[in-house]
């Protein structure tokens, strides 16, 4: 049994993605090498152990053609479509659209399509066993080709006319297609990793939103840096959310604690200028904090650092990621790693303290997903306007 390299492994998992205008049309692809691929995919985990995927590999010119042609004249004139409007824009999804029409353009020239299938029809009824038995073999196909050299396209839009697709390749009609996979050498293999956000920014522990910045021990102490996110979708561009985002105000008649802000010496939404938040809670009364703007990207980031910026007692910060149709507005906030006003009750009450800081992320996430919900709300109202 060969030992694992997991640096090479890892290489292999981050560098897998959907490979369009890197696809080398003009080297074969060995059978072999495909049905390898397959033997490897098969032996991903899958429900009750059951062996029910059935692959079809295309490689007849002629077949391959007339996929193409179903595909150009379905999902692939809206990509086309896309792809003229994106076209030098500097829209976030102009290089997405600009190769996967290259793909629609040339998916007859693949050497090999694989369709990935399984016995049965999806009935919403919720059972589990058909889709999670079948992707992860699929995506164990594109890992294999990968590690050959090889690349492939994770392609589903072509099923948009199934019953075309059906009659095409003779496809039963009790089985479920899954994903088209243009298969094709590369041209290079050098393949970088996506921009793709950290683990510890979208994962969360024990409850939905709550995060932590190290461990977190269990059960969780307040040196973990406990903390929590929420988030939504704004159909609205970032520039039409970065004046809400940076109106320290904004968020007073949306949360229960924050009663009032005021700038310091008559400053602004700019980097190192600080503001008061005049706060209110059932359990402690009212107190006010100094915050620092230590994060301002325009159009990206915006946040703030409580009490000492060189070691606050919270972090608060939006970001903003442009996607198709408008933004994914993030609200994330951080407790400690300095003192802060929850700092005495953890220190009267240490056997609680795991329970008082998720309390505590709780009632935070509350009033942030009011908050940000507000902000939707306008951002959507004023670019409806305009």
């Amino acid at each position: 049994m060969p030992e694992l390299d997991p640096e090479a492994v890892d290489y292999v998992l981050r560098t897998t993605r959907s490979v369009r205008r890197r696809l080398d049309l003009t080297k074969p692809v060995d059978t072999e090498t495909i049905l390898d691929c397959i033997d490897i995919a098969e032996q991903a985990p899958t429900g009750g152990n059951q062996s029910s995927r059935r692959w079809l590999v295309i490689n007849d010119p002629h077949q391959k053609q007339a996929l193409a042609d179903l595909y150009r004249n379905g999902a692939g004139r809206f990509i086309l479509d896309g792809h003229e409007k994106t076209k030098g824009t500097g829209h976030p999804q102009a290089k997405t659209m600009t190769s996967a029409a290259y793909l629609v353009e040339h998916l007859a020239e693949v050497p090999a399509i694989v369709i990935p299938t399984i016995i049965g029809r999806h009935d919403n009824s919720g059972r589990p066993g058909l889709f999670d038995s079948v992707i992860q073999s699929a995506w164990s196909f594109c890992l294999a080709a990968r590690a050959r050299g090889l690349g492939t396209a994770w392609v589903t839009a072509v099923f948009a006319d199934l019953p075309a697709v059906k009659e095409l390749f003779a496809i039963p009609a009790e089985m479920t297609e899954i994903v088209m996979l243009p298969i094709a050498h590369t041209i290079g293999t050098d393949f970088r990793e996506a921009d793709r956000p950290p683990a510890r920014q979208i994962t969360y522990f024990n409850r939905f939103g709550h995060t932590f910045e190290s461990g977190p021990h269990a059960p969780a102490t307040f040196t973990d840096g406990a903390g929590g996110s929420v988030e939504i979708e704004v159909k609205a561009k970032p520039a039409a959310l970065w004046p809400i985002v940076t109106d320290i105000s904004f968020g007073v008649p949306h949360s229960e604690e924050l009663q009032s802000v005021r700038w310091i010496d008559g400053g602004n939404a700019a980097l190192g200028a600080q503001f008061v938040g005049s706060n209110k809670h059932p359990a402690v009364g009212a107190w006010e904090v100094t915050c620092h703007i230590d994060v301002h990207d325009e159009n990206r980031a915006f946040g703030w650092a409580v009490i000492d910026p060189d070691s606050p007692g919270a972090r608060w910060r939006f970001d903003l990621d442009p996607m198709a149709g408008g933004t994914r507005l993030r609200h994330s906030m951080v407790i400690g790693p300095g003192p802060s006003g929850i700092t005495p009750t953890l220190e009267a009450m240490p056997d609680r303290e795991a329970r008082i800081l998720s309390h505590r992320v709780d009632e935070h996430l509350t009033n942030m997903r009011r908050v940000i919900e507000a902000m939707k709300d306008a951002a959507e109202a004023a670019t409806d306007t305009n």
